[in-house]
């Protein structure tokens, strides 16, 4: 089972807005040293809305490569498409990923049952395990728990990224869901009381910035020492605060740019962080001892 602490990753990029494929090799070499568990490619935090299908593609294939087995790969394979979810599904396979990660259609917003039919599709589709993705406040379309309790039934369908902030929703998925059906933070803020609650880890934007924080993190939790998971949560708080000053990944990559990590490309509609966030953020790295 992939669990512990599973970076959504940047997407780096120049100036320009291409892809920056030195850049990309090097945050995997910084995630394999510095103990995180797992690697989304082309997720939200990746910049999936505006990549094209051939360089999102391109990512998820050259991220399996440069891992080379070492960390667990989840492909973010999403589309408010489900035609288009089980094609880039099936391309993510090809390429080796470990795992598709899958966000809810968004724009459309489907029932209950159409979410129902479209991941039961994906999954019948493709070869390599699914993981459901619930962020309603990104997408206008919330996954309700006793669909994702539905789902868990499946065979391919191994776990739930739960990113809506409501931990109340995971003792209901965790006590009626199928056996060994995996639930993942997907909002830093409270992965901590996620965890202790069952979850198998966290899907993190954190951790692109404090791997190891992260990294430890989870295992202390996992591990059930929580008095050390504590103390890195709070160490952690005002970074996971600043992080979400503007829409992911703005702060982030500014974050990663001021490390001297990524260059400063981030595509259109979306914009380098403001001016007046700028303390904000280089404060909280300070305080999580980054900077």
């Amino acid at each position: 089972m992939i669990s512990g602490s599973i970076v959504a990753l940047v997407t780096p990029m120049a100036a320009d807005g291409s892809v920056d494929w030195t850049a990309l090799e090097r945050l995997v070499e910084v995630h394999v040293a510095d103990g995180t568990d797992g690697i989304v490619a082309v997720g939200t935090t990746g910049e999936s809305a505006t990549l094209t299908v051939a360089e999102h593609e391109e990512v998820i294939r050259f991220t399996v490569e440069q891992v080379a087995g070492r960390l667990a790969v989840l492909a973010g394979t999403g589309a408010n498409s489900t035609a288009e979810a089980i094609e880039l599904s099936l391309s993510a396979e090809k390429a080796g990923a470990d795992a598709c990660l899958s966000v809810t259609p968004y724009y459309n917003k489907p029932t209950q049952e159409g979410l129902f039919l479209h991941y039961s599709a994906i999954a019948d589709a493709v070869g390599i395990p699914q993981i459901l993705y619930n962020v309603p406040g990104r997408t206008a379309c919330d996954l309700l728990p006793e669909t994702t309790i539905r789902l868990s039934f499946h065979d391919n369908i191994i776990g739930t990224k739960e990113a809506t902030g409501i931990v109340e929703r995971a003792p209901q998925i965790l006590a009626q869901c199928a056996p060994d059906f995996a639930v993942y933070s997907g909002d830093d803020a409270t992965a901590l009381e996620l965890i202790r609650l069952g979850a198998k880890g966290n899907i993190s934007v954190t951790a692109n910035v404090a791997p190891r924080l992260m990294a430890e993190l989870c295992r202390c939790a996992m591990a059930g020492d929580f008095a050390r998971a504590e103390a890195i949560n709070e160490q952690l708080a005002p970074l996971n605060s600043a992080l979400f000053l503007e829409a992911n990944p703005i702060p982030v990559k500014w974050a990663l740019q001021l490390m001297g990590l990524i260059d400063e490309g981030i595509r259109l509609p979306l914009t380098p962080l403001s001016e007046p966030f700028r303390e904000q953020v280089r404060d909280a790295l300070g305080k999580a001892g980054i900077l």
